[in-house]
């Protein structure tokens, strides 16, 4: 009869005889007595060690950078860059502050900066429901809809300017019941300046807005509607929230876009000093009459920009990319 401690002991040296076995890469002896390597052991080693080896090649090839790549994108770099440098070498520094503080540019640059901002609120106050109901909606036509919202993106903005024109001219669709009904006339105005800026910048909004809502997630509000939060409750305490950083970095992106606007706004404003005539217009003008003032006023405006893309910070930018995605 076997006493239980001797069971118990056997027990345990067989388990760590079987341990053993398994960590050096052996399986118990077959019929043969021979014992054979474990394959799954061996398998593991040299999947481990392969792993290894992909991940340290794959930082190697993070890492540099191949010469048919690294050529090209050189080049564009220094074509992106090449005309800044220019303009900096070229500004008529010894003057710039007398030609930056002129009336004719103070005044150029209050308007362009009313204008500008205007038009980024006319933008948020359409922009931002019109991406919500791209986004939160399905009905007929919304791909037709969509390629109308990114129209001005890839228009010459002339053709805007003309298309303005044609809806609220003296003469337009609508422009003519303006005029004759109630004596308003919109082209050739301050107002049609910020209409036209707009006209330009407001898919900058939409395109960011609607993107980040498609990638938010839903289950939030949907918690907010089963615990009996109106829509509009939902809209701006949950879904506003979430999107907030989009809708800020397509606020920014907007006002550089209206800031810069030229041919829309010289075809359906104008160009009158004080009441039409933005920076870009002015540095149009200068350009023929005195070159330095041109480049003067290209200087100011090329630091606003960078001004507004520092604004902008990485987290904006990261939402912004994750709404083109």
């Amino acid at each position: 009869m076997t006493r239980p401690g001797l069971g118990a002991r056997a027990t345990d040296e067989h388990a760590q005889g079987a341990g053993e076995r398994v960590a050096s890469g052996t399986v118990p002896a077959g019929h043969d007595g021979v014992e054979r390597p474990d394959r799954r052991g061996a398998l593991g080693r040299r999947a481990g060690t392969g792993g290894s080896t992909r991940r340290r090649g794959g930082a190697r090839r993070r890492g540099g950078a191949p010469l048919v790549l690294l050529v090209p994108a050189l080049l564009g770099l220094a074509f992106l860059v090449a005309p800044f440098v220019a303009l900096l070498v070229r500004a008529p520094w010894g003057s710039l502050g007398a030609l930056v503080t002129s009336p004719t540019v103070r005044q150029a640059l209050w308007l362009s900066l009313r204008t500008a901002t205007a038009a980024t609120v006319v933008c948020l106050l359409l922009g931002v429901p019109l991406a919500w109901l791209l986004a939160r909606t399905t009905f007929r036509g919304q791909g037709l809809v969509r390629a109308v919202i990114t129209m001005p993106l890839v228009m010459p903005p002339v053709v805007g300017g003309v298309a303005l024109l044609s809806l609220l001219g003296r003469r337009g669709l609508l422009g003519a019941h303006l005029d004759a009904w109630f004596g308003l006339t919109i082209p050739f105005t301050t107002g049609a300046v910020v209409i036209a800026e707009a006209f330009v910048a407001l898919p900058f909004v939409v395109l960011s807005v609607d993107g980040s809502l498609r990638g938010a997630d839903q289950r939030y509000e949907q918690a907010a509607a089963v615990l009996g939060a109106s829509g509009w409750y939902t809209f701006r305490r949950v879904t506003l929230p979430l999107v907030g950083p989009s809708v800020a970095a397509g606020a920014v992106l907007c006002f550089a876009r209206a800031l810069g606007e030229f041919g829309a706004t010289i075809t359906f404003a104008g160009n009158f000093p004080g009441t039409t005539q933005t920076m870009p217009l002015a540095i149009y003008l200068a350009m023929e009459r005195d070159p330095d003032v041109a480049l003067a006023l290209s200087l100011v405006l090329m630091a606003v920009a960078l001004a507004v893309l520092v604004g902008l910070r990485s987290r904006w930018l990261s939402a912004l990319v994750g709404a083109g995605e």
